[in-house]
């Protein structure tokens, strides 16, 4: 696909407008939410992949990246991403795997931990994104645009999970300044956003109630009900909690009968790529909207201003070029 000069300029009007107005989200609580629940999950111990991850690739495998090849380093970095040799890695998130299960070892006790985006309610993912990719929707999940991000990561260095993931050689940036914008595309789970649009649950929920019926690890429901039922279960079955102060809250909540203090200890000790500190506070703040992306903006409108003279001058160029034949 190549892109015109009005689709460019376009998009540089689209981006200019996103920087210039913000990516403001307040914090607000999404229509739904998800329990999930640790003393009920055993990580498919006896299937070759976890139902929760296989449901979720089988449903998206549409709209997984397909990179062009040879895939290009930008400047000046020397380096990229690129998982698409390694798509059936499952232990890990990736741009073709956006949930797998953690396993901790605590006390002789295993613990499988379903991770994937926590989809918070006041997302630094939606505030930290300088061309406007993402977005929190009125479900409460946050979702990536991939014809509009630029792989910048900025999504995964302000995440408290790092969970966006990149993959290079794929996204708008091919068609505008390959080599020295962008690094292909981040991607993330979006919680079956045109499912639960519809009032469907999540391709991981129904794959997990399938195998364990009531018994099944996930929840998905209107939120004032599934923070009642997480908050009822604590009480009740003394469990801890994990999500719902974290960040500011999130539309994600875990349970556990080890406090998640224990849990983010052993994380840390094994050393592991994706952590689950306790203590997560929200760090986006005026400040960044403010200062932050008067740097970020003066920077990329300066590259956009500069992309649309050099188009400018050449269309010149070739009319007078018509114009002396």
């Amino acid at each position: 696909m190549k892109l015109s000069r009005r689709g460019f300029l376009a998009f540089s009007g689209a981006v200019c407008g996103s920087l210039i107005l913000g990516n403001d989200v307040e914090a607000k609580e999404g229509k739904y939410a998800v329990l999930v629940d640790l003393t009920k999950c055993d990580g498919c111990k006896y299937e070759p992949v976890p139902r929760c991850v296989k449901a979720c690739r089988q449903y998206n495998q549409n709209r997984f990246p397909e990179p062009q090849k040879p895939i290009q380093p930008y400047w000046p970095r020397k380096t990229y991403e690129d998982w698409s040799d390694k798509r059936e890695k499952l232990d890990t998130l990736t741009p073709y795997n956006w949930i797998f299960v953690q396993k901790v070892n605590i006390d002789g006790q295993e613990i499988n931990i379903p991770r994937r985006c926590m989809h918070c309610d006041n997302p630094p993912c939606v505030r930290g994104c300088p061309f406007g990719a993402l977005t929190k929707q009125p479900e409460g999940n946050s979702v990536i645009n991939d014809k509009l991000c630029f792989g910048g990561a900025k999504c995964r260095d302000v995440c408290p999970w790092h969970i966006p993931q990149r993959q290079a050689g794929v996204g708008i940036y091919l068609q505008i300044l390959p080599k020295y914008a962008g690094g292909g595309v981040m991607y993330k789970c979006d919680l079956c956003k045109d499912k639960i649009k519809k009032g469907e649950e999540p391709a991981c929920v129904i794959a997990c109630k399938e195998r364990l019926g009531q018994q099944a690890v996930f929840t998905f429901g209107e939120r004032k009900a599934i923070y009642e039922l997480a908050y009822k279960k604590v009480k009740e079955e003394g469990l801890y909690i994990y999500g719902d102060k974290q960040n500011g809250g999130t539309s994600t909540l875990y349970l556990s009968k080890i406090p998640f203090e224990k849990i983010e200890k052993a994380l840390k000790e094994k050393k592991e790529r994706f952590q689950m500190s306790v203590n997560v506070e929200n760090k986006i703040e005026s400040k960044f909207n403010s200062i932050g992306k008067i740097v970020l903006s003066s920077g990329i409108i300066s590259m956009i201003g500069a992309v649309i003279g050099a188009l400018s001058s050449n269309k010149t160029k070739k009319e007078d070029e018509t114009d002396e034949k």
